[in-house]
């Protein structure tokens, strides 16, 4: 497949990475050669031009491409290029969008008929991200498909927890009312078999139903918490959409340093904010605000190594729930070893996004974890496809992946050995980054 990406920013950059490692056709085009020199050692082809200008996408070579991607920090800039692209003979194009407001039924035909076939937003994504991680705050990450009643809950074990130092096999017994499909441990991730134990410190990756979370959460040996007081460092589109969606019984304290934005944030947001001017690494100040008092800590400045560093100092206040945006990929094990509750990337919200129309199975979403280098979708099973041939444990699948669940006809059930998935099943799998796709040859 010959994809066209314009933009080599952050996006850009790492969903190009991700690709060429797939060994896709792949042509990154940026107007500033410096952006593109250091990938020359990699296995994909840079082009020095802007993704506007009809003659440089032509040199990129658009009328071949069977997909054009435009992850530009400009809004516009990637709305017509996409526009330009399609005119140009791309089979399919992907915009990155700022303004969520395009994502609406009515718009998305709209821009469709315009040659602009997706939308993505990254800020909205993590938005919802965050929000998912404040109404769970228990959990360290957060997925589900068909309105919850299939879920993907990260749990940080602690030896307080009832499956503590068990076996998998001895919890094989019980009710099969969950699926452990995956033990982060230190930097290696396990798709556990029956003779693997769960450990003080591990983070346990559950498959479950919406009506066993609280059974889940008493054998992770997690207590309530319930969010009433937010503050949030950094005054971010995503901290806007943030506080948009955050329900209005929450109180919400924001933190910009910077003066002139903190006025200007204060005359865009439409829900009751407290919006300061001041420093959030300053422990005074956030003594003064009462961080103490706070359920909930999120740092989403543009700097790393400050929101690692503010979320480590709020859980020394005591807070319960810290979430921090690290978008420096290097830095994601350095905040889990530092107990930060839940990670934000961008990067990994939008090529997991860009990445499910890449595959030839019929994909709903992607997810890319984290913490886990690892990837978790929901796939659709085709009739007579490999998948539903055989019974799971006679399938043969490869020791990189697992099944988590599916829904069938509108219900959800755990997956084990003896389930015979159907066409039109929907499955959550979860896999290792090397395995989607071996995975995939068994739905398409």
């Amino acid at each position: 497949m010959r994809i066209i990406i314009g933009g080599a920013g952050e996006v850009g950059t790492h969903l190009s990475k991700l690709l060429s490692r797939e060994q896709q056709d792949i042509v990154l085009m940026d107007p500033d050669e410096e952006k593109l020199n250091f990938l020359n050692n990699m296995e994909m082809m840079t082009v020095e031009g802007k993704p506007t200008s009809i003659a440089d996408l032509k040199a990129a070579g658009i009328k071949q491409a069977d997909m054009f991607i435009a992850v530009t920090p400009e809004e516009s800039t990637n709305m017509t290029a996409c526009m330009l692209a399609h005119t140009l003979g791309a089979k399919r194009t992907i915009a990155r969008i700022e303004n969520d407001e395009y994502l609406l039924p009515r718009n998305l035909e709209f821009f469709s008929q315009l040659g602009v076939d997706s939308l993505i937003c990254p800020e909205t994504l993590a938005a919802e991200e965050i929000e998912n991680a404040l109404r769970q705050p228990w959990t360290r990450q957060w997925w589900d498909i068909a309105d919850e009643r299939l879920i993907l809950l990260g749990v940080k074990i602690r030896k307080n927890a009832e499956i503590v130092d068990k076996y998998l096999y001895e919890l094989g017994n019980e009710n099969r009312f969950y699926h452990i499909v995956a033990i982060k441990r230190n930097r290696q991730t396990i798709i556990p078999r029956g003779s693997d134990r769960i450990l003080d410190g591990d983070m346990a990756y559950f498959s479950t139903t919406k009506d066993q979370l609280e059974t889940i959460k008493k054998l992770a040996g997690k207590d309530d918490i319930h969010i009433n007081k937010v503050m949030i460092m950094g005054g971010s589109r995503i901290a806007l959409k943030v506080c948009e969606r955050l329900p209005h019984n929450i109180d919400v304290k924001l933190l910009e340093l910077d003066k002139e934005k903190s006025y200007r944030l204060a005359e865009k947001v439409s829900r009751n904010v407290m919006i300061i001017n001041g420093d959030a690494r300053n422990t005074d100040l956030l003594v003064q605000e009462n961080i103490k008092n706070c359920d909930a800590f999120i740092a989403l400045t543009g700097n790393s190594e400050a929101n690692i560093l503010a979320c480590v100092a709020a859980k020394n206040f005591g807070v319960v729930k810290t979430i921090a945006e690290v978008e420096n990929l290097d830095y994601i094990q350095m905040a889990e070893k530092l107990d930060i509750g839940s990670i934000i990337n961008k990067k990994l919200i939008a090529s997991s996004h860009i990445y499910r129309f890449l595959l030839q199975a019929d994909v709903s979403t992607v997810k890319f974890l984290a913490f886990a280098n690892a990837e978790v979708a929901e796939l659709v099973a085709r009739f007579d496809s490999k998948i539903t041939r055989k019974p799971v444990k006679d399938l043969r699948l490869p020791q990189d992946m697992t099944l988590g669940g599916l829904i069938r006809e509108g219900k959800a059930q755990i997956i084990d050995g003896n389930t015979q998935i159907q066409a039109g099943d929907h499955v959550l799998v979860f896999c290792l980054n090397t395995a989607m796709r071996k995975i995939e040859d068994y739905f398409k």
